[in-house]
């Protein structure tokens, strides 16, 4: 990093970071990069759609623009309430030797570390995920990301600020205790961001690389059967990054016939329930 002058610097010497984090280096171009991203899978979406299901472009359009505001302020909520809570309890965690990692990885290579980070974060993504669909009130709020009857890119953005409260209150326990460091986090959540986004969207990838790819990480074929408006393929399939947390505790389940799956909720496809005020409402009405 180079700084000109200011409180520090009088002189207005340049400065160099001789030791910059490359973790947390990332966090400066992954807005630039999810953009990049998003627009690469919209026109994918566009050009080979795996489903055909809108009618109109407009209906597309109206479908993504609302799938997007919800994503935004999301985004917004976090970035203001949250984000800076969690930069500090990490570094409050490294300073003190706090958390699983502080105990156990503390002397371990760099690289091994941050694949252990990204393991823990990835099991307490599936615990959290399983434990929406399981435990009713939850369920309320993660509805609101089921519900959509045409999944593509856009639907991996659709949750309920509630969700993502809850969720973001809870992590400020779980980044103590694991002893996550901030820039571990930051690469976890770009991973994930990049990978849900592919998941969600209307794609597919050629099914003998679909399963190769599936036995570590989750794919677009896999996610698409958890979209499914069948509650039994609903309750499955609960992994974000890697697809092995199903096979190991069972909720794993695939489907010979993808292109037959219907998406959505049962009776909450109507064009009055996906309102982004219906869908701000949907938790406290009735399931």
């Amino acid at each position: 990093m180079i700084r000109g002058p200011g409180p520090s610097n009088p002189e207005g010497i340049l400065v160099t970071n001789p030791n910059p984090n490359p973790l947390e280096a990332i966090d400066a171009w992954r807005g630039c990069a999810s953009f990049l991203w998003l627009a690469a899978l919209l026109a994918w979406e566009s050009s080979a759609p795996y489903f055909h299901q809108y009618d109109t472009w407009e209906a597309r359009q109206r479908h993504g623009l609302r799938n997007l505001a919800a994503a935004v302020a999301n985004a917004v909520m976090v970035g203001v309430v949250f984000a800076g809570l969690w930069r500090g309890l990490a570094a409050w965690a490294g300073q003190h030797g706090f958390g699983l990692l502080n105990w156990v990885a503390a002397s371990w290579p760099s690289a091994l570390r941050v694949l252990a980070a990204i393991v823990l974060l990835d099991a307490w993504t599936y615990a959290w995920h399983r434990a929406s669909h399981e435990i009713p009130w939850l369920w309320r709020f993660h509805r609101v990301h089921h519900s959509d009857p045409t999944m593509d890119v856009t639907t991996a953005s659709r949750f309920h600020p509630g969700e993502i409260g809850i969720s973001s209150v809870l992590r400020l326990a779980l980044i103590p205790l694991l002893g996550v460091r901030f820039g571990e986090l930051v690469l976890y959540e770009t991973l994930l961001q990049f990978l849900v986004q592919l998941q969600h969207a209307n794609v597919a990838l050629p099914p003998s690389l679909d399963r190769i790819v599936g036995l570590v990480f989750v794919t677009p074929g896999m996610h698409k059967v958890h979209h499914s408006v069948e509650r039994r393929e609903t309750d499955s399939n609960y992994g974000s990054l890697g697809s092995f947390w199903d096979r190991i505790f069972g909720t794993f389940r695939s489907r010979p016939d993808p292109e037959n799956i219907r998406f959505g909720l049962v009776g909450e496809d109507a064009e009055e329930s996906q309102t982004l005020r219906a869908l701000w409402r949907r938790p406290w009405d009735r399931p």
